[in-house]
């Protein structure tokens, strides 16, 4: 199965949120990908790559699971 939607906002280095369908966001953490968290050197920089390759575009999805709440894909 695959989702197409679009990036509303990028969290962080390995994690960012798509429009719903109907109503609302779903958070999607990224297979494979281990970004600097907000405490960690680098940070900065993987969020603000990821948002400039994925911000306001539409994204394919191919879910292989859940973790914390988020989308894994």
């Amino acid at each position: 199965m695959t989702i197409r939607r679009t990036v509303k906002r990028v969290i962080d280095g390995d994690t960012f949120e798509v429009a719903r369908k109907i109503q609302g966001t779903n958070r999607i953490r990224i297979a494979g990908l281990n970004a600097p968290d907000s405490n960690q050197k680098g940070y900065s920089e993987a969020k603000n790559r990821l948002r400039r390759l994925i911000s306001s575009k539409q994204v394919t999805i191919v879910p292989v699971g859940r973790s914390y709440n988020r989308l894994v894909a």
